[in-house]
């Protein structure tokens, strides 16, 4: 199944010479401004007083042999879903569902089928997407995963996104595909929405910490795993992973900030003392 997924992906790419202009659902062009207002909304308030510990979290990537990158809001700085259900002309419905389940209302994976079958995106929609809204890299990102490689370091992103939005950003910093944990979306034939694979760790709760332990499993047990994220599930993925570093560069989550030991707000800061 998981050939045919990658199929399915890589037709988005083979077809995007050959497939007419797609017009987004519901999209006008005050897209781009909400989307800078709801960033700075999300950083509303962010000061150099969150950093916690900096001195010490350089110094846990020192001794670290891989690194698992959360995706949204911390690798990018745009949240996937939230971004496509807006292309489609879904956010509000979607914003809504996503209030919902913060409350405890349904679990995670029923959550995200709620959600995709809002957003109901067909394949030609993400390829579209993709197209037109490439996302947006956090400030210093490149040159921290660059500086990692460097030293030998193995970089995972681990998401509760979806591959086809995440893949092309594992291009730009190259991360090979499989070392991409990720849900994944399925298509039928004829490129309509099918459903997500609900064998993926990370389509559950809990699903970070389960990715983790198959990269332990993949790199060796002995090796030292530090997971970078700016939400709950990243957090709750130590253990599994040896340390968890918050991230607040896009928003800052105060529940996150207040559990985590080590906190920051720009990769910059762990690079001037690596």
């Amino acid at each position: 199944m998981s050939r045919l997924v990658n199929s399915l992906v890589n037709l988005i790419a083979i077809s995007s010479a050959e497939s007419p202009s797609i017009r987004p659902r519901g999209v006008n062009s005050s897209s781009d401004a909400s989307t800078s207002t709801t960033l700075a909304t999300m950083t509303n308030g962010f000061s150099g007083e969150k950093e916690k510990k900096v001195a010490e979290a350089a110094a846990i990537i020192r001794r670290t042999n891989v690194v698992c990158f959360d995706v949204d809001s911390t690798v990018i700085r745009e949240e996937g879903i939230d971004e496509l259900a807006a292309f489609c002309g879904k956010r509000a419905e979607v914003s809504r569902l996503t209030r919902e389940a913060m409350q405890g209302s349904m679990t995670f994976q029923e959550a995200l089928r709620k959600r995709l079958e809002i957003i109901n995106p067909s394949q030609e929609e993400i390829w579209e997407f993709l197209k037109t809204h490439p996302s947006t890299l956090s400030s210093g990102l490149r040159e921290f995963v660059k500086q990692l490689k460097e030293r030998n370091v193995e970089v995972f992103l681990v998401s509760g996104g979806f591959d086809c939005l995440i893949e092309p950003v594992a291009e730009q910093l190259g991360i090979p595909p499989e070392n991409i944990y990720a849900n994944k979306l399925f298509f039928t034939f004829k490129g309509d929405y099918a459903g997500f694979d609900t064998t993926q760790p990370t389509s559950r709760s809990g699903g970070k910490a389960e990715a983790i332990n198959k990269i332990k499993a993949r790199t060796g047990q002995n090796e030292i795993i530090t997971m970078i994220g700016d939400g709950a599930t990243d957090l709750e993925a130590s253990p599994p992973a040896n340390y968890f570093i918050g991230y607040g560069g896009n928003v800052v989550r105060e529940e996150v900030r207040s559990r985590s030991t080590y906190y920051v707000t720009s990769f910059s800061q762990l690079m001037q003392h690596l």
